[in-house]
């Protein structure tokens, strides 16, 4: 009877247990949760810790040795940065469409490089604008993300138009007679479109991958944005095959489309030089210089900037690295609808025509109570 006696207070213990961890995993939502022998699998993987604090924002942090006295100085010149930026790109894609004239292969090209010139700002400078004008460097984690992503797909989609610009130059020197014939306004726009929907790839691959990776720790970002190198070393566990990919592919993107560029700029070049008219020579060399500033700019210091983890004795601190993205990411959209404006004859032609008209609008004061005294006979309105 002692033995039963024993066995019935084990069982009503055990019902009381039992009744505990019920209330708790109804009161407690975190214990609400599917065990996945695959989801910790991958931790095990990853190398991460079970008990690890999962990221749900992040923080920009700009440039780490910056003084909290010379934050509103550096948001007003992002902030004229950003309103020069928009306000020039956006003067060319209005004359562009007004002026019938400028609907050319060419000046498509110039058209899309605006337009994402536009989109590649608004992404990054705003939320940069308002880290050092509020102090509001918070971002959501998706939205980090999504940030991230654009900022690699308007720089793949710089590089492919860039590209398509190069290509339809040499077109036009090289095979001047067959030009109009090769690089039509439907070839050009289908071209555009192309570029628009395949910079995409790159970019995606790399947010698949991230996807995939875990967050947890720290969650400062030491830039001027969401990039792939900075979330990848916020990211836990072993990284160093998910930053070889985006190495990869951003090698891919950038300098495929730049070994064209140059291939094509070397045969420009030959061609020029056979050129009889002295002054024609010139007014190419001078348009092929100009591109090849631009091109250098946007080219030259990202590959310092992404190759130097693999060069021990190139070595960056981060307020260097950051003004570095800063200038190739921000000067060439700021100069190119200034650069290309000056130097188009066509498009000085058509700023000169708006002028003229704006001054025709509104005549001298003095001319107008002549006139006007004269309609009425003496007498003034």
């Amino acid at each position: 009877m002692k033995r039963q006696v024993r066995v019935k207070d084990g069982s009503h213990d055990t019902v009381v247990g039992n009744m505990i961890l019920v209330l708790m995993f109804a009161l407690k939502h975190n214990l609400q949760k599917p065990i996945s022998h695959g989801q910790g699998h991958r931790m095990r993987m990853a190398g991460v810790d079970e008990n690890y604090t999962h990221v749900s924002e992040f923080f920009i942090v700009g440039f780490p040795s910056l003084q909290l006295e010379y934050f509103q100085v550096v948001a007003s010149f992002f902030f004229i940065l950003y309103v020069t930026t928009v306000v020039g790109n956006m003067i060319l894609v209005v004359m562009f469409t007004l002026e019938h004239n400028l609907q050319k292969p060419m000046y498509i090209i110039m058209v899309s490089l605006a337009l994402s010139d536009i989109g590649f700002s608004t992404v990054a400078l705003p939320k940069l604008i308002a880290r050092y004008w509020w102090n509001d460097g918070s971002i959501g984690f998706y939205t980090c993300h999504f940030q991230r992503h654009m900022i690699h797909y308007f720089g793949s989609l710089n590089s492919l138009i860039l590209l398509t610009m190069a290509m339809d130059r040499y077109l036009a020197i090289c095979f001047p007679l067959r030009y109009p014939m090769m690089m039509t306004i439907q070839t050009m726009t289908v071209l555009t479109v192309l570029c628009w929907a395949v910079a995409h790839i790159f970019p995606g691959i790399t947010s698949i991958s991230l996807a995939q990776m875990p967050f947890c720790g720290s969650n400062q970002i030491i830039n001027a944005f969401c990039d792939s190198r900075s979330l990848v070393s916020l990211a836990c566990g072993e990284t160093r095959d998910l930053y070889n990919t985006i190495f990869s592919a951003a090698m891919v993107v950038l300098y495929v489309p730049l070994g064209f560029i140059v291939f094509s700029y070397i045969f420009i070049v030959i061609s020029v030089s056979r050129m009889v008219n002295g002054q024609g020579r010139k007014k190419t060399f001078s348009t092929c210089a100009t591109q090849g500033f631009i091109i250098a700019i946007y080219y030259v210091p990202r590959f310092f900037v992404y190759a130097a983890p693999y060069f021990p004795n190139l070595k960056m601190t981060p307020d260097n690295r950051i003004a570095m993205t800063l200038f190739y990411s921000l000067f060439p959209p700021l100069i190119n609808p200034f650069v290309y404006c000056l130097r188009t004859k066509e498009i000085k032609e058509i700023v000169r025509r708006w002028i003229q008209r704006q001054k025709a609008i509104r005549p001298n004061p003095g001319q107008t109570v002549v006139k006007e005294t004269r309609a009425g006979d003496g007498f003034d309105v």
